[in-house]
């Protein structure tokens, strides 16, 4: 079958028994490369069907802390501000662009989310 962009739910159903059928195929090979966009396609398409929202950024730095066992005096020391990170946490006190930075570089939290609304 020649692929073209997954224009509705039976190709997409279609794209993904296929899919599973030549999962395992060498990377090069003829079935390699057809994994390969169908891989792409079928992305394509559940990103355009099921868009997934950015989570809200102070949620997402609490969910991040959580995961690495940090506490507010951790984020405190990251952000080099003691007394403001309580007020951040309670969305009280918006993030600047320094912020921003050094929670993504430490916390690894994209800066998509973080440069979000709240």
């Amino acid at each position: 079958m020649e692929w073209t962009i997954i224009k509705n739910e039976k190709e997409y159903k279609q794209a993904l028994s296929r899919l599973e059928v030549i999962f395992e195929s060498k990377k090069g090979s003829k079935e390699g490369k057809e994994l390969e966009l169908l891989s792409l396609l079928i992305d394509l398409y559940e990103k355009e069907r099921y868009p997934i929202d950015l989570p809200d950024p102070i949620e997402a730095i609490k969910f991040r802390m959580d995961q690495l066992g940090y506490k507010q005096k951790d984020l405190a020391s990251i952000l080099g501000l003691k007394s403001r990170v309580s007020e951040i946490l309670n969305r009280k006190r918006k993030l600047n662009l320094d912020m921003i930075r050094k929670i993504h570089d430490t916390l690894d939290v994209p800066t998509e989310v973080l440069i979000r609304e709240y």
